[in-house]
């Protein structure tokens, strides 16, 4: 894997065999953040990202301006890496890991962010659920983005909150925002 843009341009991170991981492509992920970039700043952004993996998403938002990522990680080795690579990238102190489900995590006291990156597994069963409590709990800000990679089996068109939503091969990505998008100006 290799960071894109920013601060960290061209760091390359290795994901070890066996990891259990589905990392972003780099033209979903580079399409992604022009995205953001377009719309959205991430100079000073905090970001909480579910289903942190390798942490790919999180250190190119590092890499773009981000303030902090917490990575939400049930996978101990998965975390493992993610502190390696902040360590050797020297942004480790911009990075939070927290070993847990994501689904328990977000029965928690929520804290607000400016972008939710969620890449769960494509059968995730919590899914809808999740969107919902994303959405309606206090883990958005007002203006913030929660950002979900999919398969092209669930599609959420029609959800009161997308605000966009595009396939990249078997991946999609669907951009909602807290508060019910208005259908005329979309």
């Amino acid at each position: 894997m290799r960071i894109i843009t920013g601060k960290l341009k061209g760091r390359r991170f290795n994901i070890p065999k066996g990891l259990d991981v589905r990392p972003t492509t780099d033209r979903t992920k580079e399409s992604l953040f022009n995205k953001i970039e377009a719309y959205k700043y991430l100079d000073g952004a905090v970001i909480l990202d579910l289903f942190g993996g390798s942490g790919n998403l999180g250190f190119e938002a590092i890499s773009r301006g981000a303030k902090s990522v917490t990575f939400v990680e049930r996978n101990p080795a998965n975390v493992k890496l993610i502190e390696k690579t902040a360590a050797e990238f020297e942004i480790d102190h911009q990075i939070r890991t927290v070993v847990a489900d994501v689904q328990s995590y977000l029965d928690g006291m929520p804290v607000p962010h400016d972008f939710v990156f969620c890449d769960p597994p494509y059968n995730y069963e919590w899914m809808d659920e999740m969107i919902a409590m994303i959405l309606e709990k206090n883990w958005l800000k007002d203006d913030g983005w929660f950002i979900l990679e999919h398969d092209k089996y669930h599609t959420y068109k029609d959800h009161p909150n997308l605000f966009f939503s595009k396939a990249y091969g078997r991946t999609t990505v669907s951009i909602f925002e807290k508060h019910p998008v208005d259908s005329d100006n979309n």
